[in-house]
């Protein structure tokens, strides 16, 4: 049945060695799998949302918005260096982004601008709930890029479109 299963790709294996005798197979769901089971992550998130709401008002959620951000960059930061040329820097927040669940992609434009696009949101269902995690996120780029990056979300699925993009232009006269 798991060799079905895994021509299905519904499981997948790694093989562990061991001191003495065969080595033992390890079997794991994979993420095509997932699909099979209930998964109330996005539940559990706007209740806790409500929840915040509820106990601590409006500047409480501001409170808890900014602090994720904070957690962001702190983690981002790690991957994206302060003295990396923009083009580099958006390089690695289209990689982090896509490691998140993003799909995200960044091309240049023709003008010189570059755009980021991210054609899924991991985390829609809270943004729903919390419009002050899309904002969250456009502070967070902000800090990344720095000041001389002007910054516009082009596209935005709480507005109905089917991704969001966001353009980013250097400013004149500052570093690359």
């Amino acid at each position: 049945h798991l060799y079905v299963l895994e021509r299905e790709m519904q499981v997948s294996f790694s093989d562990e060695r061991k001191k003495v005798g065969r080595p033992l197979r390890i079997w794991r769901l994979t993420s095509k799998a997932d699909a099979q089971f209930p998964d109330n992550h996005s539940e559990l998130a706007v209740g806790i949302l409500e929840a915040v709401r509820a106990a601590f008002g409006e500047k409480g959620m501001a409170k808890l918005v900014s602090e994720r951000t904070r957690g962001q960059f702190s983690r981002y930061r790690e991957r994206i260096a302060s003295e990396f040329p923009l083009e580099k820097k958006v390089a690695a927040l289209a990689a982090i982004r896509r490691d998140e669940g993003y799909m995200a992609e960044w091309s240049q434009e023709p003008d010189g601008a570059l755009q980021l696009v991210e054609n899924n949101c991991p985390i829609c269902a809270a943004a729903n709930s919390c419009q002050g995690l899309c904002e969250g996120e456009l502070e967070l780029f902000r800090q990344l890029l720095g000041q001389g990056v002007e910054i516009q979300r082009t596209e935005h699925i709480m507005q109905g479109a089917r991704r969001c993009c966001y353009r980013f232009t250097q400013l004149a006269n500052t570093p690359a």
